[in-house]
């Protein structure tokens, strides 16, 4: 049987006094793909800050990949999610000094492994960008942008890949694009996969899902 990837319990989370997520348990099993679904305002990205070790929760405990985040100091956590999640924001972020191959070993510089420019190649050859690894990304349409944005993400092959609201703006051609990625990639990697998102185009796609609001 798999191991949890992700367990939260007694979760919340307020800003200026107002909770905007509360979750009891959560519990996300290795190699699972899960849709957080919700309105705006629900939580939603909150919830991926906080699995990201970006965003301490007010209240509660949080395990990814069996490590306790509130128990990492700043610069091993930073090591921690380098090494073991993989993020691909709403805004992409791209360093935009830095060409798309120059965004992939950055990730592995940070996550403290061996720059390896040959597997970064290869990757980006794998998601089509092959002949934009020297581009700087303001260079990319959207969809290269978000392919670099994915590569980026999963380069050193993460346990927990987090996606939020990657469909939302596409058409229904892009969107697809955009999932089929996302999900070949989780499974290149063995990695548990969470996407965010307010999309239910997608909802058929996926057995798990979780739905955020008030009382959650």
């Amino acid at each position: 049987m798999a191991g949890s990837v992700v367990v939260l319990r007694d979760l919340r989370h307020a800003y200026d006094g107002r909770d905007v997520l509360r979750l009891d348990r959560w519990s996300v099993a290795e190699g699972e793909h899960w849709l957080v679904l919700g309105p705006s305002g629900s939580g939603k990205t909150t919830l991926l800050h906080i699995l990201a070790g970006i965003l301490t929760p007010t209240q509660g405990s949080v395990s990814i990949a069996g490590q306790d985040l509130r128990q990492q100091r700043a610069g091993e956590l930073d090591r921690f999610r380098g090494r073991n999640v993989g993020i691909v924001f709403q805004r992409l972020h791209l360093i935009s000094s830095l060409t798309v191959l120059g965004n992939l070993l950055l990730a592995q510089y940070l996550a403290g492994t061996a720059q390896d420019a040959l597997a970064a190649h290869r990757l980006l050859a794998g998601l089509g960008l092959a002949d934009q690894a020297h581009s700087l990304p303001q260079a990319l349409s959207f969809g290269q942008a978000q392919r670099a944005a994915i590569a980026r993400a999963v380069v050193n092959k993460p346990r927990l890949i987090l996606a939020d609201e990657p469909t939302s703006n596409l058409d229904d051609a892009n969107a697809a694009a955009a999932l089929h990625l996302l999900l070949d990639q989780a499974r290149a990697c063995n990695a548990t996969l969470v996407i965010a998102t307010h999309d239910r185009r997608i909802r058929e796609r996926f057995e798990h899902q979780i739905t955020l609001g008030i009382g959650t």
